[in-house]
């Protein structure tokens, strides 16, 4: 049978106002790209959506991961957003995410970041595709931890015959680029001992226990490519619900307690990450504060199913998550009343990346022994 896969790639290549949010131009010039695309059956079906300063591409296929047809598509829509509207415009930040002129056949790498699920589909198929801005791939870590290994939090750990095995996370080594397979619940300590540190072990892959894909994530780390601060990671996340994974309530769960990650300001900070609607998928406050929303599909026949036509389900625009937006904003006021003291502002092996360093180059000289 043929196996669908679900690519969710996304880049800041330019946006207006600073990092508020893509012109409305590079919305249309990547739709058209891909319609093109779609029309020569290149790809089956594709979503654009932008959260932050970021954009993003949803696209199904047929021609598994990491395919270097799909990634060209992906940076040919990024290289033109940047060509032909940031660059014209003097939109901020224009091509950021574009770390490297020559594209040789894998996007990973190269500065956008990179999420893809491949697996047979079921008689239905639910998706969830998480997309944050301000933040880093760690920012998973805790949420994905909840929804496949917590039974206080999925009670279809407990409940649920096609969950009770368990799930085996895949995490990578980000600063020595290795990875490593820990199988829930058997090896839950172990898996907690890798994912506390959230800025060197990132979550990849979950599997279920006979092997089914069940997540995947983007685990780029821009600073690392690049040598030097030249944004945030802004990670993807795609998440596959219900009928022996968990369920869509289950997998949103975890954001109603809005959990500090880093980023934020000139990538420098911790703060809550805010669960928002599509709609207000922009930042203010410091930049920020860091925020994530949540788009549902349907898989069907290798291709998205919206609630009409090819828009998704907005996860987060129920009135529920008031409460926790609510909790998030009074989390950030809090954390800025420490200024740039510890920990509000990340520890020093997070700011080797930032501008600090050259501050720090500057003093040098005039340090002396005590």
């Amino acid at each position: 049978m043929v196996r669908t896969t679900v690519s969710v790639i996304k880049a800041d290549v330019g946006s207006i106002a600073g990092h508020y949010k893509p012109h409305q131009k590079m919305l249309d010039l990547a739709k058209t790209i891909l319609s093109e695309a779609e029309k020569v059956g290149l790809i089956n079906s594709f979503y654009v959506y932008s959260v932050g300063d970021d954009i993003g591409l949803v696209l199904t296929h047929y021609k598994g991961e990491n395919n270097p047809e799909i990634h060209a598509l992906s940076w040919k829509v990024f290289k033109e957003l940047t060509e032909k509207v940031a660059k014209p415009l003097k939109l901020y930040a224009a091509g950021q995410d574009l770390l490297s002129d020559a594209f040789s056949g894998n996007i990973r790498g190269m500065g956008p970041g990179v999420a893809e699920l491949e697996f047979e589909e079921r008689q239905s198929d639910p998706i969830v595709v998480f997309a944050a801005d301000k933040t880093e791939p760690g920012a998973w870590n805790l949420p994905l931890y909840k929804i496949f290994a917590d039974p206080f939090n999925t009670a279809g750990l407990v409940i649920d015959p096609k969950l009770r095995d368990g799930f085996v996370f895949e995490v990578l080594d980000v600063i020595e680029d290795k990875k490593v397979r820990l199988k829930t619940p058997e090896e839950s300590y172990d898996l907690l001992a890798l994912l506390g540190t959230t800025g060197r072990y990132c979550v990849s892959k979950v599997y279920r226990a006979d092997g089914e894909p069940a997540a995947a994530a983007s685990t780029n780390r821009l600073s690392l490519i690049a040598g030097k601060y030249v944004g945030k990671d802004d990670p993807v996340l795609i998440v596959r619900a219900q009928s022996g994974f968990p369920a869509i309530g289950e997998i949103l769960a975890p954001f109603a307690t809005p959990h500090l990650v880093a980023g934020w300001m000139r990538g420098s900070h911790n703060g809550p990450l805010m669960p928002v609607s599509c709609r207000e998928a922009v930042i203010s406050y410091f930049d920020g504060p860091p925020r994530v929303i949540a788009m549902g599909w349907q898989i069907s026949d290798g291709k998205l199913v919206g609630v009409d036509g090819i828009e998704p389900a907005d996860l987060f625009a129920d009135p529920f998550w008031d409460y926790s937006r609510s909790i998030a904003a009074q989390l950030a006021i809090y954390m800025r009343t420490m200024g740039e003291f510890m920990p509000a502002r990340l520890d020093p092996s997070e700011m080797e990346y930032t501008t600090l360093p050259q501050v720090l180059k500057k003093l040098e000289s005039r340090f002396e022994r005590s």
